[in-house]
């Protein structure tokens, strides 16, 4: 997958910050960073690519596109 430019990181990290972790620590961590919850179990190789972008776990996928 292709890196963002440093401009739409710094942007998508502020954003994060009002969630329950930044996407920086989200992504080390293997957590989502809207709930804090674990993001290791994903539905398909869909969700696992969406994780890369949105840095959000299955359920809170689901809820967001559901």
């Amino acid at each position: 997958m292709p890196n963002k430019s440093k401009k739409i990181e710094g942007m998508l990290e502020r954003l994060s910050e009002e969630f329950a972790l930044p996407r920086s620590i989200a992504s080390q961590s293997n957590k989502c960073t809207i709930c804090g919850n674990d993001a290791i179990e994903f539905r398909d190789d869909i969700s696992r690519k969406e994780y890369q972008i949105s840095k959000m776990c299955q359920p809170c996928q689901d809820s967001f596109f559901g």
